[in-house]
């Protein structure tokens, strides 16, 4: 490796002693030489030319690796088939939302992607246009519409269409621990493409901080706060798959969020209604409700 990272990890140090460290790198990267798969060997080689880089730029000490063996212990000890906490490691180092970026890259008009976040589940239940993903999650109702097309505008009907979200308390169903399923749930677009559905209006919330993340993020003095937003998946044949949200237009935690998820693009109107006023499917809601519109357009598979 050269630049000022190379310049760094061996400043201060002999002659000899970073000859020794070097030629364990070649050493190490040496011995993928007869991997069978370019990709992989290519990834590994990369992997640790860079982790011993950063090993020997900060000069790290026995009982520092140490520690950061114990954390990722702990983080596996704690992740089970509901808490992905190596996603939420992932997620507030930026690891995610860069990853992300470099596997969506831009597309004419195509809508921005952002991250999967740790609870997403598989298999949740399927509603009709216009149903109510709430499942009794406590929050104020919302409902949200929009279109999926393609990048030409052309109506993409039959798309699969996947919303999850915390209720008003800040926690997904999954976190209750009572096998609950609520503020999740799939429908497919119409033949013009469109959608509807009643939700919550997204209110921020924390990500887990009960377990070695939240430590990380107490001990570096960074708020586990996530900015208000609902998830959604995009399928469609022949279009690249969409992992997006949407974000509350005025929340002050949009410059802060915690895994750095906040795009401008996603940023929306959530229009708050004053009680009494009629819903767009006649359905009589009790109190104050919003309204917010959100057009989905996706990019093609070779994108």
């Amino acid at each position: 490796m050269t630049g000022t990272g190379e310049a760094s990890a061996t400043e201060g140090v002999s002659v000899e002693q970073s000859q020794r460290e070097e030629e364990l790198i070649q050493r190490v990267v040496h011995s993928f030489d007869t991997c069978a798969d370019p990709r992989l060997k290519e990834l590994m080689t990369a992997l640790v030319e860079h982790v011993h880089a950063f090993i020997r730029e900060t000069r790290l000490t026995e009982a520092e690796w140490n520690k950061a063996i114990e954390f990722l212990t702990a983080t596996g000890h704690i992740t089970d088939d509901k808490r992905q906490e190596f996603i939420l490691l992932s997620d507030v180092l930026g690891a995610s939302m860069q990853t992300i970026a470099v596997s969506n890259e831009a597309y004419r008009n195509a809508t921005e992607a952002t991250v999967w976040g740790p609870f997403f589940v598989e298999g949740s239940p399927e509603i009709p246009l216009g149903g109510d993903m709430s499942f009794g999650a406590v929050g104020q109702p919302c409902w949200v519409e929009g279109t999926v097309t393609d990048t030409d505008g052309k109506p993409l009907p039959g798309a699969l269409v996947e919303v999850w979200e915390a209720d008003e308390d800040g926690l997904y169903d999954v976190q209750y621990g009572d096998d609950r399923t609520a503020a999740r749930a799939h429908f497919h677009t119409d033949d013009q493409g469109s959608y509807r559905f009643w939700g919550i209006t997204p209110t921020p919330y924390p990500i887990p901080h009960d377990g070695p993340v939240g430590r990380l993020l107490q001990a570096v003095g960074r708020s586990p706060m996530r900015a208000s937003h609902l998830h959604f998946l995009v399928r469609v044949p022949g279009c690249r798959q969409l992992v997006t949200h949407i974000f509350v237009r005025g929340d002050e935690l949009l410059d802060k969020d915690s895994v750095f998820g906040v795009k401008e693009s996603l940023v929306k109107d959530f229009e708050e209604q004053p009680a009494g006023t009629p819903t767009p499917d006649g359905r009589v809601v009790d109190g104050v409700w919003s309204k917010v519109r959100f057009d989905i357009v996706l990019a093609p598979t070779e994108a």
